[in-house]
This record gives C-alpha cells, sequence and structure tokens, in this order.
C-alpha cells in the first residue's frame, strides 16, 4: 500500500512534538531518556487517530545531524508503542501536507502579516 503524501483522506497530518507536548520534559537527561507521557495530548492523539487523522511525532532528536538519530528513532518508537499503544512515524521536517503543529515553542503568526496571533509584539 502506498504512502498517502497528503494525509489521511487528503486531509494533511498533524506534526505533534515531542519533548513537552507529548511527553514531560524538564530539561535535557540522555538520548535514551523521554519522559513520562502528557495524558491530555495523549488522549487528543488519539482521538485523531479514531477520526482518521494522520499523526506524525516531530522531533530534533531523529535530525540527521545527530550521531545518534537512528537509535533516537528506536528509543522513540519503542515509547510510543509502551505509552500508546501504536507506532507513529517520526520525523524531523514538516512539509506542504502538514496541517497543524503541536510544540510548546511555537508561536503562531498571521499568514502574510509577521504579526503575532495572540496580539504581543
Amino acid at each position: 500500500m502506498a504512502a498517502d503524501l497528503h494525509g489521511e483522506k487528503g486531509r494533511g497530518w498533524i506534526g505533534v512534538d515531542l519533548d513537552g507536548t507529548l511527553a514531560e520534559y524538564h530539561g535535557w537527561v540522555s538520548s535514551d531518556h523521554i519522559g513520562r507521557p502528557i495524558p491530555k495530548m495523549v488522549a487528543r492523539v488519539m482521538s485523531w487517530l479514531a477520526e482518521g487523522r494522520e499523526v506524525r511525532i516531530m522531533t530534533a532528536r531523529v535530525a540527521p545531524t545527530k550521531g545518534d538519530a537512528n537509535y533516537c528513532r528506536e528509543i522513540i518508537l519503542a515509547w510510543l508503542k509502551e505509552n500508546l499503544g501504536i507506532i507513529l512515524p517520526v520525523t524531523h521536517e514538516k512539509d506542504q501536507f502538514m496541517r497543524e503543529l503541536w510544540d510548546d515553542r511555537v508561536v503562531q503568526v498571521i499568514p502574510n502579516t509577521g504579526e503575532r496571533a495572540d496580539g504581543k509584539e
């Protein structure tokens, strides 16, 4: 079965940051340490999956510039299996089919304006 590049049913995919969004993060410990799952975000992800939405885990831990990226990917996949009961795609990149990004560090900008969506400067 070929991958649907546009996401399930052409709706694109939702990116969910790992550290601080899906898993607790209180500062870097090690490549093989991932914090406890955040129940509210786990429930949100499971709801999206039940609706047929595509969800991908976004994390710099698997960027190719990291020497242990493959090791980190395996740790993340095991964490997902243990804590969500499923394995999701893991990436460090967004593409034109990403519809949303849930992240603890993102600042939303109003399209084509450069203005913050929260009204702050």
